[in-house]
């Protein structure tokens, strides 16, 4: 409570003037929705409303009654009517009632009742709020609020085209965006909800909530929402950290980013999960065209505003008594050096924003990546060994700034802001230490101290799923190589057979592999029914033999020279010649031609690939030819991912193959 009565100070400095009471951690807010307030939590409850009264704060009471109220019955509809018209005794003349996060199936007494779940919250909505006299501000958040809960699409939603067609006009309905957390909204995804719903929606944005993430926290700016938005919408809500200190960036670069516009910047807040209750930052359209007024100009650096902050607060009295002097031999007084700019600069890198890290912590994630792939190549050669080592000391430079500004952070006096980000830059601290020190395969034993692994249970379920660590903002590589895709020349066939050059090699050591793990796999080839050296149709493209049609040869390229290829041949019969194999006539009439695509294992990004795959087959399908397959081992999980993933290859059957061979074909 005394931190949402500091909060009503700042917004009153910032120009923010509403606050929405949602906390999570107060339980007859959602789990015991229908039970009035005791008159010691009424008493905590008017005063918090007469603070927010005090510095022209309008305070909105948010209720979610939606995990197991009966829409149906009239008793639970008088209960959630008794219960606002008490918190409205406290002195509270605004709303919200949210029905977010719950399950969309409805008791069999609802479903008599109402034909969708969308007509039983609408009822009930429409129903408090005339019983409330209808009041200037009342928020209604549906169950489906981002466009990923839809089904199928926002604009063809049963669910949120009942709610805009029936409920009251003077209701304003809550949106995320795209997703819950939403990257970027977009002009016209706004454009769309708001003919779904019959109104301008009000952003309720996620962007620094971390509530879902106990290691991750967001000091970075309010970014990636154009100020083109601004006349669209009926107003912003930010909703950030569970921790009240470190949300001083989140709600000021809000309050900076809404003096673009005549809006009120409005501050809501909403808990979840913590006994810190969230900021909301709420910008609600007025008719009057009022100015917001900031404590500290938009021009004025990060850190500049967050150390004016820090400097806001008391700081922490020490009784020393007398003070000590150490002897001429004895160790000098440890002295805890101030925090700089720097160190909060460093902070907002290091934990900057859900989908980017920020500038510093995107280098040191570089840096330690390439340090880690040119270890060896530094140890056999000369001039790489001194590149190595200067980029490695560079590295361990970047640590002992995350490891000062620690110790800094640790020893100010502003120990509430401490307390907040403590956990947060021990575990960074503890993470850049590893990094420096890596645990090394002569001390890796069946006891390792525990801070040698991270993450707990939550972490070792993680890692032991196959899809642990595909979403992180650092790619591996880096996403930054340059591509080029160019016709095939007659230079290339050479460079085809050449055993010396990559493709030979690649192609002789695929079908070396694939014979070894067959025999691993199979229990050896005794026990391997299909045939070890049965031909892939297109080996005679691989080795020259048969030249791709005009228009199906693509090369690729990077920066360190041919990487990948596309070949075809419009009509797959030749090549079946070739090797001496039969291709019924069925399968070569629905797909007539033959394809094939390899990209070397430095090719991380599967873009390049893609492109190469669809030019080929638009040029295939140009000569008139209406299908394409391709020949694959069941072992060759790569290729056969990449197929899969395209969604448009599909396995097709083929006669005489042997069961370790698959052949996919797609329709043109």
């Amino acid at each position: 409570m005394e931190q949402r009565t500091e909060l009503f100070k700042r917004e009153q400095k910032w120009g923010l003037n509403t606050y929405l009471y949602a906390p999570k951690d107060d339980y007859k807010h959602r789990m015991y929705w229908r039970d009035l307030y005791s008159a010691e939590e009424a008493e905590q409850l008017i005063a918090l409303i007469s603070a927010a009264k005090q510095h022209d704060v309008e305070f909105i009471y948010a209720i979610s009654p939606g995990l197991d109220v009966t829409f149906s019955n009239p008793k639970e509809v008088a209960a959630l009517k008794r219960k606002l018209d008490q918190v409205k005794e406290f002195g509270c003349r605004s709303f919200s009632l949210l029905f977010d996060d719950i399950e969309t199936e409805m008791c069999a007494a609802d479903k008599q009742a109402y034909s969708t779940f969308a007509h039983a919250q609408v009822a009930i909505t429409n129903a408090v709020y005339q019983h409330l006299g209808e009041p200037e501000t009342f928020l209604f958040c549906p169950t489906d609020y981002c466009a990923s809960f839809c089904t199928p699409t926002v604009s063809q939603s049963s669910y949120l085209h009942t709610v805009g067609e029936k409920l009251l006009p003077g209701i304003d309905i809550l949106w995320t965006g795209p997703k819950v957390v939403s990257h970027k909204i977009s002009v016209e995804s706004i454009e769309e909800v708001s003919s779904v719903l019959k109104r301008a929606p009000v952003i309720w944005d996620n962007i620094h909530a971390n509530d879902y993430d106990p290691q991750r926290l967001f000091l970075g700016p309010y970014k990636d929402r154009p100020t083109e938005l601004i006349p669209k919408l009926r107003g912003v809500l930010t909703n950030p950290n569970c921790e009240f200190y470190p949300n001083f960036v989140a709600i000021h670069t809000l309050a900076t980013w809404c003096k673009a516009s005549c809006l009120y910047c409005y501050l809501i807040n909403i808990n979840a999960f913590t006994i810190i209750s969230q900021q909301l930052n709420y910008i609600k359209r007025q008719g009057e065209n009022k100015v917001c007024h900031h404590s500290l100009p938009p021009s004025w650096p990060l850190s500049a505003r967050l150390k004016k902050e820090s400097s806001e607060e008391e700081p922490m009295q020490t009784d020393m008594g007398e003070s000590y002097v150490p002897g001429p031999d004895e160790n000098p007084l440890y002295t805890a050096e101030p925090l700089t700019l720097n160190d909060l600069k460093l902070l907002s890198e290091l934990f900057y924003l859900p989908y980017e890290h920020g500038a510093t912590a995107r280098t040191m994630l570089q840096e330690l990546d390439w340090l880690k792939n040119q270890r060896s190549a530094a140890a056999a050669e000369t001039d790489k060994t001194a590149e190595w080592c200067s980029r490695a000391q560079q590295f361990d430079d970047m640590c002992e700034a995350v490891v000062q500004m620690f110790n800094r952070l640790s020893n100010a006096p502003n120990r509430s802001i401490l307390y907040d980000l403590y956990n947060y830059i021990c575990d960074i601290k503890s993470g850049v230490g590893l990094a420096r020190h890596p645990p090394s395969a002569q001390v890796m034993n069946n006891d390792p101290e525990p801070w040698g692994f991270r993450g707990g249970l939550s972490g070792e379920f993680q890692r032991m799923l196959p899809c642990h660590g595909n979403r992180d903002l650092f790619r591996h590589p880096p996403m930054t190589e340059v591509y080029c895709i160019r016709p095939y020349c007659p230079e290339d066939k050479v460079t085809m057979a050449d055993p010396q050059m990559p493709y030979y090699i690649l192609v002789k050591i695929e079908q070396w592999f694939h014979k070894v793990l067959i025999s691993v796999l199979d229990g050896g080839a005794e026990g391997f029914q299909g045939d070890l050296t049965f031909p892939l149709l297109h080996c005679s493209l691989l080795e020259g033999e048969i030249s791709p049609s005009p228009q199906c040869a693509l090369i690729l390229e990077d920066e360190i020279g041919v990487c990948g290829y596309a070949l075809g041949l419009t009509d797959a019969k030749p090549a079946a010649a070739k090797i001496q194999r039969a291709v019924s006539d069925s399968v070569l009439k629905d797909f007539p031609s033959l394809v094939t695509i390899q990209v070397l294992p430095r090719v991380m990004d599967s873009s390049p690939a893609n492109r190469m795959i669809g030019r080929l087959l638009s040029s295939i399908r140009s000569s008139g030819s209406r299908g394409a397959f391709c020949e694959l081992r069941k072992s060759d999980r790569r290729m056969l991912d990449f197929y899969t993933k395209l969604g448009y290859f599909k396995p097709i059957t083929m006669a005489g193959l042997p069961q370790d061979i698959i052949a996919m074909g797609t329709s043109l």
